[in-house]
């Protein structure tokens, strides 16, 4: 795949500053003008005024020239204009208006963490200490953006430019509702859903393990537990643990751990996946708000201004 990651994200709304916080606070590190770093992918949100919260900006890391130059060919067989830079393209998906820019950019390369001594039957891992997640102390900092939730009024025209256009690749189906695409060896970096007005559903953040689900989700909500919005759980489609939760202009933030690993495309079979299947394995139901965030309503008055 001439892809292989997310570089960063632009998301819109109302109150920047406010925003800004959640994400400080949620382990994400500042660098300047209201943008955030995680441990391993560097700089990977920025944020910015928008009436409404939408999703901005989307941009996609690739190996070299010769990969723009056949992403620009497909795009422009869509009748879409590109707008190229030698290391770079810019093109706007026409149904939700977010800008996606594919830019040359070296692989990640994720230092090695140790596995998490776990003990299980017959096997045992720890034998002296404590769980690591009893004794961690530290604040939960997130690895690396994973992937972006983007709602869509046509989902047939969305899932075109990222597929046909872009050239992600499908993982999964929700019959009738989206698709999981690929841009790198995670099971999704883009979910494009189905929904009646264009909006960000949520952004997901890399945790390395379990208990780094838990600590964060639990070390936002201590004076805030209306952040809470649906975890902890396992889900199907990508097979990871999750634990969601809501950012002050009503995004969802995801802390993930255990995501599917595809290398080898031919070796996968994307599943079409119906009802709760598609959503989670185990854990609490998906709320209402998570399945109709409770402000589509005013997104679909204020549609026109928010695009």
């Amino acid at each position: 795949m001439a892809m292989h990651r997310l570089n960063y994200v632009t998301m819109g709304v109302p109150d920047v500053a406010a925003t800004a916080a959640y994400y400080e606070e949620f382990g994400l590190t500042p660098t300047s003008g209201n943008r955030f770093a995680t441990e391993d992918g560097g700089e990977q949100l920025r944020i910015e005024y928008a009436p409404m919260r939408r999703l901005v900006e989307l941009s996609i890391g690739c190996d070299d020239r010769d990969d723009l130059e056949r992403i620009t060919t497909r795009l422009a067989a869509r009748g879409l204009t590109v707008e190229r830079q030698p290391d770079s393209l810019t093109v706007t998906e026409p149904v939700t208006g977010v800008r996606a820019i594919v830019e040359v950019t070296s692989r990640l390369v994720q230092p090695e963490v140790p596995p998490t001594p776990y003990n299980g039957p017959g096997r045992v891992e720890r034998t002296s200490p404590r769980a690591p997640g009893l004794v961690r102390e530290g604040p939960v900092k997130p690895k690396r953006l994973g992937h972006v939730v983007l709602g869509t009024t046509d989902l047939e025209a969305t899932f075109g430019f990222f597929v046909e256009g872009l050239g992600f690749q499908p993982s999964d189906y929700i019959v009738g509702h989206g698709a999981f695409l690929r841009c790198s060896t995670d099971h999704h970096n883009v979910l494009v859903m189905s929904a009646p007005v264009t909006f960000l559903h949520h952004t997901s953040w890399q945790v390395e393990d379990v208990d780094e689900i838990g600590r964060g989700a639990m070390r936002m909500l201590e004076n805030n537990p209306d952040r809470h919005v649906w975890g902890l759980g396992r889900h199907y489609a990508g097979s990871n643990f999750f634990w969601y939760l809501k950012d002050p202009a009503g995004n969802f933030s995801e802390y993930y751990a255990d995501m599917d690993c595809i290398v080898e495309g031919q070796l996968w079979t994307p599943e079409d996946l119906e009802g709760a299947k598609g959503l989670f394995s185990w854990g609490p139901p998906p709320p209402a708000s998570f399945l109709n965030p409770e402000d589509l309503a005013a997104h679909m008055t204020g549609a026109h201004d928010a695009a």
